[in-house]
């Protein structure tokens, strides 16, 4: 059954717990990428909140101030990966359409951060650090 938005329901308490359990910031792959880069003496700022104009503001996951390098380690599920990213069999209905908006709102924030003057960088979770790294160095350099 659905609310009154149409928010889907958890099926159990297990889905409930496991949902809750999602890190919004501070994921393995972020903390992994974050802790290589400042290993190789490269400072960032995490977390980093900007205000675009004429559109919601972004936290960008590391980002390079004086270079406006915008770094998002994008999760495979909640992104859409096209290798990895899958549609839940479970309220099935819902979940085409929520990855899908979620998949246009960083088109949207990609586009508005570079408007801004950022070089923006979208890296998958299941990219090996080493190439993450490579990525964000080749861009900050």
């Amino acid at each position: 059954m659905h609310g009154v938005t149409g928010y889907p329901h958890p099926t159990s308490a297990a889905v409930t717990a496991v949902m809750k359990g999602n890190r919004k910031v501070d994921t393995r792959p972020e903390v992994a990428l974050r802790s290589a880069l400042h290993r190789l003496g490269l400072r960032f700022r995490k977390q980093y909140l900007v205000h675009l104009p004429a559109d919601r503001p972004v936290r960008i996951d590391v980002a390079f101030t004086r270079a406006k390098v915008a770094v998002f380690l994008d999760g495979c599920f909640w992104h859409g990966c096209p290798k990895h990213g899958r549609v839940p069999t479970t309220n099935s209905h819902y979940w085409p359409a929520k990855l899908e908006r979620n998949r246009a709102r960083d088109a949207r924030v990609t586009s508005a951060l570079q408007r801004d003057g950022w070089d923006v960088i979208r890296i998958w979770e299941h990219v090996p650090v080493a190439d993450a790294v490579d990525r964000v160095m080749s861009a900050v350099r």
